[in-house]
């Protein structure tokens, strides 16, 4: 009855906070209208989580106490007070208002034990399929499992060692010079798309995009673009031109680093520096949050697609050994690198599309963020979905995972207890892989991306070491009676200094957030409950910025008004400074103070993902104590300056800093120690670190590379000589290469000559039509009346001489498109393209009917092939559905595996499907078809949507001058179809039965975070509609 007795005095607190709180801010009304207000409210936000949407309201006892009854007490003990209550009630007012509360407390309570047990369960369940998958892949990868037990890390090889090693966070010169002699003039893209991002003057921490992501990308650029090899470093992000932020933000380019001045050709063509290019992306005049930014991920690729391919070509014709030579090869990106999900899924997207290595930077990822929301019990999976996007957020993740040839961590923490949560990550099927690379043996179609482990750089030109060794100013500081001096120093060291009333004492410093998950409370009971610790040094608590603790959000509210209750407590005053206000600009100066007190700094965190404020301190000759769980493990075994210490054990923090503090050969040892490695977290190691591992992983795994011919035509020839002599092709030599040009030529005159209809006008293709109609009958065949009204219909639209281009793009096979057109009496040739078997295939009818070879060698790259085929009758048919998914031969071809669906109601839905192939290694797109009667598995770079834009890359036509047609509902890539730069036009009525069921599970993320609603490039009209209404809505 302990435990009730605790409860009811928790009930009791609430009730008299929202008395107070209501009597202050509602004076007008009734003592039960007060109460009710106040609780109920509180009460319904708790369960709903509106409360997280509300950061700017007060700091409130009562949503506190509240929260202590929900997660310290078993729903049991609060039914029992409810009863107590019950039979206790009298006809007081207070005694009324009690029960009421109780009841309402312990119903939230057993809603949020039930909503722990959901996502216990559904944990439970992914935690079986993965290690099923796990299983499999390692079955058929077992061939090798003897000889990797032989296979150790060589602490010579930067390379070779394992995740789960010792990690080497050093590469000499040499290392570095030997594996970039072959590299130079390299082109590398960072991509982050949120936030406010400038070079100068960045506004951190502005809002909760606006933080240290932006800090890392813009100073990565600039390292990178110093570095011996690399040419041009491009930072693509979004522009933003609004009254609400400052006019930098919408200028479309941004140089941050020029090039070098030097008389010397070689050094002035070595760089040409790193520029910010901001790229339009969604509401022109609106600056939206990250969550929002996902319908407008397209339009910022089809963007970004096009400045990248103008810089390549632009750099391929400077470097051109021949410049009078008209053809020249672009210098494609080195690699594109994505930082956070969104970016991340761009990065994923452009890579596919041109063939070029992509690395991604997760910074936090959204598989952690969800499981610590889920364990928390506040809210539902639905809650979480609709505020934080979450799923949309973890989905763009997992593609990320799906191209990437490197992931860059900061820790080996991140690896283990973080990107091992993901669908597409296995620690030891990695392993698996990667040994079976180095030794040239088939991986038998599985991927994995090489986890690396890469401190964050800074940027450390600005730290004085000569003077850390100096103590005067200090001296002048504490010693001086004259205000000139005084003014002569930094005004934070005064704003601490007030508040000791012995500042010559060394300092303890903690420099954090106000967050319960900095710990900050058990530092301070560590201090106050040791009379040596006060004894021999002041503590300093910098907990960000401060005006009046009652309007802040109530955690950082709650941490502040605990420290000032401590204090008072353990009467530490005059021991302890804790300022409320800083400048970013004054953090140098914090640390420069403590170092020049012979002070310690200390990260008491429950769990630090990094310690960024590790390495800044132990770069101004500070000493360290911080917490043994996660990245500062790393960054001590590196640095060897400081001490670990449990976070939760206060004698063992105590302990540590007198350690520290009170030998003074330990402190210098740390501090020299610190200082002489530092350099191991400077940028100019991160990037040499960078392209070292990215260097050696592309040996074991190159993409076919991107070359793109593209001479200049004259205006008066026809579109079919462009064509002709426009070649789209790879390095990878193909035994299946196209016929020789001459017989191309001859094959497609005789076909023109012989056919009544022209295919091609004189001049080039000024516009391309799309038609992505996906109309299939009852029997799930091509409804030909529905194909052949949308082909007269669009192709009426002609009226400038040919000067449009028509493609058509479908998920039935060449030869089936190929049959349905003639059925529509129209001859194929009238087609520039065909897009078929839902992008894994395309042909030229002007040219010849086969599957393109290029295209197909371009989507070859990581096609798992016959190794996928068997995996995809398992995991796609749910439980006891024998023989309702059946391989489809007719309908296969090289890059694609088609399967005859059936009974839709016995096959899993695409998530679900993808979800297990990742699991066991494999990345393919997985698309239904054919109203839910195919299903198509194809390479992970094919889709229709890459196609159209590989396309506009062959012909050189501007994606907003290409405009998609489509019906309101279509196969399963449908959603994907419709954004980006080109236009769309939606025709109602000519699509009866889509595939669109079968595409994601209820829990996951929803059609507005594919696509906008309010998109003004996407238009709808009926199927009744005439030529002219096309005419004017396009």
């Amino acid at each position: 009855m302990a435990g009730n007795e605790w409860i009811n005095g928790y009930l009791e607190a609430i009730l008299d906070a929202g008395a107070k709180r209501k009597e202050q801010n509602q004076s007008h009304l009734s003592a039960s209208v007060k109460f009710k207000i106040m609780a109920m409210d509180r009460l319904r936000n708790y369960g709903t989580g509106s409360d997280n949407k509300e950061k700017e309201a007060a700091y409130s006892p009562a949503k506190y106490f509240v929260e202590e009854v929900v997660s310290r007490f078993d729903d049991s003990d609060l039914h029992k007070t409810w009863v107590k209550v019950v039979a206790t009630r009298n006809s007081q007012e207070r005694s009324n208002r009690l029960e009421n509360l109780c009841w309402r407390i312990w119903h939230l309570a057993r809603k949020k034990k039930q909503i722990e047990w959901d996502g216990t369960r559904r944990l439970l369940q992914r935690k079986v399929d993965q290690e099923q998958g796990s299983k499999e892949a390692a079955e058929d990868l077992s061939e090798l499992s003897e000889g990797e037990k032989d296979v150790k890390a060589d602490g010579s090889t930067l390379y070779s060692s394992r995740i789960n090693s010792d990690t080497r966070v050093i590469v000499s010169d040499e290392e570095y010079e030997k594996a970039q002699k072959e590299e130079e003039h390299l082109y590398v893209v960072l991509i982050s798309l949120h936030g406010l991002i400038r070079g100068d003057n960045m506004e951190l921490g502005r809002d909760s995009d606006t933080g240290g992501q932006v800090k890392y990308v813009v100073e990565l650029a600039r390292a990178l673009a110093a570095t011996k090899g690399v040419y041009r470093v491009d930072l693509l992000t979004r522009q933003v031109s609004c009254p609400d932020v400052h006019w930098t933000y919408g200028e479309p380019v941004e140089m941050l680093s020029s090039p070098p001045d030097d008389d010397d050709d070689d050094a002035a063509s070595s760089s040409c520096g790193a520029y910010i290019i901001r790229l339009p992306c969604g509401p022109r005049d609106q600056y939206i949050p990250k969550e929002s930014l996902w319908p407008h991920i397209p339009e910022f690729v089809d963007r970004a697609l096009a400045h990248i391919t103008n810089v390549a070509k632009s750099l391929g014709e400077q470097f051109s050994s021949n410049p009078s030579n008209p053809v020249t090869t672009p210098v494609w990106p080195y690699a594109i690198h994505g930082h956070y999900a969104d970016a991340a899924e761009v990065a994923a997207h452009l890579a596919s599309i041109l063939s070029v290595p992509m690395v991604m930077t997760g910074h936090s990822l959204g598989r952690n963020k969800l499981e610590q929301l889920l364990k928390q019990g506040r809210l539902t999976k639905d809650d979480i979905n609709s505020t934080y996007r979450i799923m949309r957020r973890i989905e763009g993740e997992e593609t990320g995972i799906d191209v990437a040839e490197m992931v860059v961590t900061s820790t080996k923490q991140e690896i283990e207890e973080q990107w091992g949560l993901y669908d597409g990550f296995d620690l030891m099927l990695e392993r698996k892989l990667r040994v079976r690379k180095k030794r040239g043996v088939s991986c038998l179609g599985r991927h994995m991306p090489r986890m690396v482990v890469i401190p964050p750089g800074m940027d450390f030109s600005y730290v004085n070491t000569q003077d850390l060794e100096k103590d005067g100013d200090l001296q002048m500081l504490i010693n001086s009676d004259s205000s000139q001096s005084k003014r002569d120093l930094p005004h934070i060291w005064s704003e601490v200094m007030r508040f000791f009333t012995n500042p010559h004492k060394p300092m303890i410093l903690a420099l954090s957030r106000p967050d319960p998950k900095k710990n900050v409370m058990t530092l301070l009971k560590a201090y106050g409950e040791s009379r040596h610790l006060q004894e021999l040094a002041n503590l300093t608590l910098i907990l960000g910025n401060r005006d009046d603790i009652e309007e802040m959000a109530g955690s950082s509210a709650t941490v502040l008004t605990n420290v000032l209750k401590l204090i008072d407590k353990y009467d530490l005053y005059g021991k302890v400074a804790y300022p409320k206000h800083h400048k970013q600009s004054d953090v140098p100066q914090i640390y420069r103070l403590a170092a020049k007190t012979k002070g310690v700094f200390i990260n008491p965190a429950l769990v630090e993902p990094f310690g960024l404020t590790l390495i800044e301190a132990a770069a101004y000759g500070l000493p360290v104590v911080a917490t043994k769980n996660g990245g500062p493990v790393d960054i001590l075994k590196a640095l060897n300056n400081g001490l670990l210490v449990d976070p939760h054990d206060q004698v063992a923090i105590s302990e540590a800093l007198l350690r520290l503090l009170a030998d003074k050969s330990l402190w210098l040892e740390c501090r020299r120690s610190g200082l002489r490695h530092i350099h191991r977290f400077s940028w100019p190691h991160h990037c040499h670190l960078f392209l070292a591992h990215l260097s050696s992983i592309l040996l074991h795994s190159a993409a076919p590379s991107l070359s793109l011919s593209s001479p200049r035509v004259p205006q008066s020839e026809p579109l079919s000589e462009s064509l002709r002599d426009l070649s789209l092709h790879f390095s990878t030599d193909s035994p299946d290469a196209l016929a020789t040009e001459s017989s191309i030529d001859l094959h497609r005159l005789r076909r023109m000559e012989s056919s009544s209809t022209p295919s091609f006008s004189h001049g080039h293709r000024q516009r391309i039509f799309v038609i992505t109609i996906d109309c299939y009958s009852d029997g799930r065949a091509i409804e030909i009346p529905r194909l052949k009204e949308i082909i007269d219909k669009v192709t009426l639209l002609d009226r400038s001489n040919g000067r449009i281009g028509y493609v058509l793009s479908t998920g039935s096979t060449i030869p089936e498109t190929l049959e349905a057109i003639k059925s529509c009496n129209i001859d194929p040739i009238r087609f520039d393209a065909l897009i078929c078997s839902s992008g894994a295939e395309m042909c030229y009818p002007w040219r010849d009917t086969s599957a393109d070879m290029d295209y197909g060698t371009h989507l070859g790259f990581r096609w798992p092939g016959e190794h996928v085929r068997e995996t995809v009758m398992k995991v796609a048919k749910l439980d006891g559905a024998d023989g309702d998914l059946v391989f489809d031969e007719t309908a296969s071809s090289a890059y694609c595996f088609a399967y005859v669906v059936k009974a839709e109601s016995n096959v899993r839905k695409v998530d679900g499907i993808k979800q297990r192939l990742r699991m066991r290694g494999f990345r393919c797109n997985v698309i239904y078809t054919h109203a839910c009667r195919r299903l198509n598995i194809i390479p992970l770079f094919a889709s229709r949507s890459h196609a159209l834009r590989f396309l506009s890359i062959q012909w050189g036509i501007d994606l907003s001058k290409v405009v998609l047609f489509t019906g309101e509902k279509g196969d399963t890539d449908y959603e994907k179809l419709l954004p980006g730069l080109h236009k769309t036009v939606i025709l109602r009525g000519f699509v009866d039965i889509g595939s669109e069921k079968l595409l994601r599970e209820e829990d996951s993320y929803k059609l507005e975070d594919v696509v906008s609603t309010e998109a003004p490039n996407i238009i709808t009209l009926d199927k009744d509609c005439s030529t002219s209404d096309i005419t004017s809505a396009i």
